[in-house]
């Protein structure tokens, strides 16, 4: 293999077939299973939307309703995990606390680990319980009781719930719904590979999630959103916006929450998503994170043509129905397990272990000396 046919970071290769999701980069339109991410946004539920990319199809009425019910009913911490969660230090790492936290549960419920089909009663669980995880971890740092499984609410409205004793608005749920739709799966992206290609070795799904997991908390993948935030910090207000991206460009600083690998225009989720600023911003009577944005966007698109990515609005929404920047990434993992897990179960069906190879660039004419004759 020649040097120049080495594809850095596998860009553009084509490494597997999926029906999962599919991605037109030109024409700035993302599908799950066939349906436009625009029209789920718009008319569907994040439980709706993870039976689609489970089973490949929308759910009845009837199986809607038994789905709701088995991941409401699957929210339990089991007493052993609970027990490792009150030996973590208060202060860890959100994502260190997700990642240890599934890797466990795998010992606690051994039957849901083996691979193949049946591993969708694994997904089931997983789904249901990281709300869970992090919320008894964020109200246990809080000083706050742990909240109850709450089978009457939703996945989006549980979420928060388990984050704060206020009871969050009708519209804070939905933002939170759309949110997780939106980010509930992006084709081969680094997670999904890392939980592909582990589960390309039949290991099990709790450990191709922990891959997942383990990949997403890399900087270079999860928490651009909150970077965004600190953005917005320094901006302080719209009309600063052009001063501080200007002076950060001429330091060659990158600008979170713009371009995209696979995207040519703007990201879709980042079209429904500036709305979603906008319509939570005007419910809670602060539009400084919205204005400032959209101050953000003219500037960039004029001196870099960039367009927006998901990150750029995802975390003033998260910051004003109440989630803390920290679990910015975290709460990437809540909706992106659902796509994890499709794809690992997909994996199954069409097992092939995934094993690239590497272009060599090192020497190939040396030869072993002993020990006292090396210099």
């Amino acid at each position: 293999m020649a040097s120049e046919d080495v594809q850095r970071g596998l860009e553009d290769v084509v490494a597997l077939e999926s029906r999962i999701c599919f991605i037109d980069g030109k024409g700035g339109r993302l599908l799950y299973q066939g349906y436009d991410i625009r029209e789920l946004a718009a008319r569907s539920t994040f439980e709706e939307v993870a039976y689609l990319l489970w089973y490949g199809r929308l759910p009845t009425p009837a199986q809607l309703e038994q789905l709701t019910q088995r991941l409401a009913a699957l929210r339990e911490i089991p007493p052993g995990l609970r027990e490792i969660l009150d030996r973590i230090p208060k202060d860890s790492s959100p994502m260190d606390v997700l990642r240890t936290a599934v890797s466990a549960l795998a010992i606690f419920e051994p039957e849901e680990t083996k691979p193949g089909a049946s591993s969708i009663g694994g997904a089931l669980r997983l789904t249901a319980i990281l709300p869970s995880v992090l919320g008894y971890y964020h109200r246990r740092r809080r000083g706050l009781p742990p909240l109850p499984s709450r089978p009457d609410l939703s996945h989006a409205a549980y979420f928060l719930a388990a984050l704060d004793d206020r009871a969050p608005s009708p519209l804070d749920v939905k933002a939170l719904d759309v949110a997780l739709i939106l980010h509930a799966d992006h084709e081969l992206n680094a997670s999904t590979f890392a939980a592909r290609v582990t589960a390309s070795t039949l290991s099990d799904l709790y450990s191709a999630v922990t891959s997942a997991i383990g990949t997403l908390k890399g900087p270079l993948h999860g928490g651009a959103n909150a970077r965004v935030m600190d953005l917005l910090d320094d901006i302080r207000a719209p009309e600063r916006a052009e001063e501080v991206v200007k002076d950060r460009l001429a330091k060659h600083e990158r600008i979170m929450g713009f371009g995209h690998r696979v995207y040519k225009v703007e990201d879709p989720r980042a079209t429904i998503l500036r709305e979603w600023s906008r319509q939570v911003g005007e419910a809670h009577h602060d539009l400084r994170y919205y204005e400032t944005l959209r101050a953000l966007e003219g500037v960039v698109h004029r001196e870099k043509g960039l367009y927006p990515n998901v990150d750029l609005y995802s975390g003033s929404v998260y910051t004003l129905i109440g989630i803390p920047e920290d679990l910015f990434t975290p709460t990437f993992a809540v909706s992106r397990v659902v796509g994890w897990t499709a794809h690992v179960l997909e994996e199954y069906q069409d097992l092939r272990l995934i094993r690239p190879m590497a272009h060599y660039i090192g020497p190939t004419d040396l030869h072993y000396t002993e020990p006292a004759e090396r210099a």
